[in-house]
């Protein structure tokens, strides 16, 4: 297997990986099922950010927010059934019962965590320590673009946090675990170890003052555009789209079983981000996952970080009998 070149790299040497959107396959049907699933997202977007935006007080709060992203969910869920991107990646209810334990450890145990560690409170905690004011003068700027800097400030961080852990060894071994995900469906999300999703909800946000209808826009945007990364739903995406935000393509080129490939498109919302630093692939896969394909049980996806992690403690100091910390591998190794 050759591979593609795509800047300085080669893009599917170690598995198959689709390079170019004019090599990605269309949607199939009749006119209106093509003029559907071409249109989704963006109808889906600006909908919700007209709702957001002229919604009354009484009903613009989080709880509604919530249901509403429930819904959408249960939309996209459907959506897999009628037009699946693979066959292969088809939901099965083992499946789909892993993933909702996922989800409810989001919703329990990790956001009580999220409570007393998280961001929010380390970001608190700095702003007592050395009296720093939030940077209030952003609730002067127009409401959409405060939405838009919540989340760009957020999804820039996401991308350097993601990025580092695909390149230094302890980061890995928490972020691994997500990677042996062999397709991609609407929760796929929330799969991987506690310790990775709570690092990779980190943000720098708490330090800027925002207004509360601004976070409620931003989350609108985020859920209509980050939301299919992980979904197998084919669509054919607007040109605008694909150039501004994370899709599926992007997103199943970082979940292959291609070394190289696997090491591209970091950002969770906005892939123009990746194009700044030149991690950006355009393309698809649909072979995914981590030596061959092979599946992690849910006890295993729990202890994996840990066992991994002195696994090698003990090779690259025990054995030796004279290494050190610094001897430990600086990044993520190939997948096969």
């Amino acid at each position: 297997m050759t591979g593609v070149v795509v800047g300085k790299r080669v893009i599917g040497a170690d598995s198959p990986v689709t390079v170019g959107w004019e090599n990605i396959p269309k949607v199939e049907g009749g006119p209106f099922k093509r003029f559907f699933f071409s249109w989704f997202q963006p109808v889906a977007l600006f909908s919700l950010l007209a709702f957001w935006y002229y919604a009354p007080n009484s009903i613009a709060k989080a709880s509604t927010a919530i249901w509403i992203g429930i819904g959408f969910k249960a939309l996209l869920l459907a959506l897999e059934w009628v037009n699946p991107r693979y066959e292969s990646w088809k939901l099965t209810w083992k499946e789909f019962v892993v993933d909702l334990f996922y989800v409810g450890l989001g919703y329990t145990i990790l956001d009580l965590v999220d409570h007393f560690i998280g961001s929010d409170v380390a970001v608190t905690a700095i702003q007592n320590n050395f009296e720093l004011d939030k940077l209030a003068w952003f609730t002067g700027l127009p409401l959409l673009l405060q939405a838009f800097l919540i989340l760009l400030i957020f999804d820039f961080g996401q991308y350097w946090m993601h990025r580092g852990m695909h390149n230094w060894y302890p980061l890995w071994l928490t972020h691994s675990v997500h990677h042996y995900i062999t397709q991609l469906n609407i929760n796929k999300g929330a799969v991987g170890n506690p310790v990775e999703l709570f690092l990779i909800g980190l943000g720098i946000g708490g330090f800027f003052d925002f207004l509360p209808r601004a976070a409620l826009l931003a989350g609108a945007i985020g859920m209509t555009t980050g939301i299919y990364q992980h979904i197998n739903v084919r669509f054919n995406v607007p040109r605008w789209w694909r150039f501004v935000f994370n899709t599926t393509e992007h997103h199943s080129v970082h979940h292959s079983r291609d070394f190289e490939g696997s090491r591209s498109n970091y950002a969770g919302t906005f892939i123009f981000i990746d194009r700044m630093f030149g991690t950006c692939v355009d393309g698809e896969a649909e072979l995914l996952g981590m030596e061959g394909g092979r599946r992690m049980s849910i006890r295993e996806q729990m202890t994996y970080t840990f066992t991994e992690g002195w696994k090698t403690m003990k090779q690259k100091l025990g054995k030796s009998g004279g290494g050190s910390i610094d001897d430990l591998p600086g990044g993520a190794v190939p997948a096969e």
